[in-house]
């Protein structure tokens, strides 16, 4: 059973109205310059303004980057927690992009920050490192269980640096052939057996990623569409069998064509549209 309005609810429930797309707020630097701003608090709030105007409505799910605000320091951050508390109060679903990775503690700190009910940073799932331990991450989703909230796990990353890491085989007692990758999506789906599909996946749309997905039922983030070469054709094939709970993911190829409102939007509009045709 489900929690009622918890996240696997709320998830089905905005993509089935506003598509899959999840598109990303990365106010990188190059953007700012190309969108006439400062590269300044004051910059990084006009950006976000922008975004918020744009994609509010129309598409389900946005993704802030968390390292293009804190980098403003406590302005930046001040950015961010005002733009996560307009999109999840305008029913927009945030996933806030921290890859945030840790143990004991620190950890629990860090789930705290981005999946606790009333904090500043407030937001409907967090992305999350398993490389110190996938068990490390036990008290976030069980944080986020108890908070309707989701949890997406760093599997198969869009970026070609990851294979090394990602693609190793497990030794020790879980040598068993296994990728490191693999284990993550095994761990996921073991997490998720409650049947709230509290624990997500990232696994890049760039590339095939030899994963077995079979037995994985939560939603899984897929970066990598546009500036990084993936394409809506290769979802279908990439994520067969996987792709009523997907999420592509495009951040600077609808940015691009900022700042106007009405190209960002439209430029969203339309791939959303693509995306929910390809995966029929």
């Amino acid at each position: 059973m489900n929690h009622p309005d918890g996240w696997l609810d709320r998830l089905r429930a905005a993509t089935s109205s506003r598509g899959r797309l999840c598109v990303g707020i990365d106010p990188h630097p190059g953007l700012l310059d190309a969108w006439g701003l400062t590269r300044d608090a004051d910059g990084l709030e006009k950006f976000a303004e922008i975004c918020v105007e744009a994609f509010v409505g129309e598409i389900a799910v946005i993704k802030p980057q968390v390292a293009f605000f804190e980098a403003y320091g406590s302005a930046g951050y001040a950015v961010l927690e005002r733009t996560i508390t307009v999109l999840r109060d305008a029913g927009t679903l945030v996933i806030a992009d921290a890859k945030r990775g840790d143990i004991g503690s620190t950890m629990a700190a860090y789930a705290q920050s981005w999946l606790g009910a009333d904090t500043p940073l407030s937001s409907d799932a967090v992305t999350v490192s398993p490389y110190l331990g996938f068990d490390s991450l036990t008290e976030t989703f069980g944080l986020a269980e108890h908070n309707g909230r989701g949890v997406f796990v760093l599997a198969r990353t869009s970026n070609p640096e990851g294979a090394s890491l990602q693609g190793a085989g497990l030794r020790g007692d879980s040598g068993d052939g296994r990728s490191v990758a693999q284990s993550v999506v095994d761990g996921a789906a073991a997490a998720n057996s409650n049947g709230l599909a509290t624990v997500g996946l990232v696994v890049g749309a760039t590339r095939d990623h030899g994963l077995d997905l079979s037995g994985f039922a939560g939603p899984i983030l897929a970066p990598g569409l546009g500036a990084q070469g993936a394409s809506v054709a290769d979802l279908a094939q990439i994520f067969e069998g996987s792709t009523e709970l997907l999420l592509p993911n495009s951040s600077r190829g609808i940015l691009g064509v900022g700042p106007s409102v009405v190209a960002l939007q439209d430029a969203a509009k339309a791939l959303r549209d693509e995306i929910e045709a390809g995966l029929a």
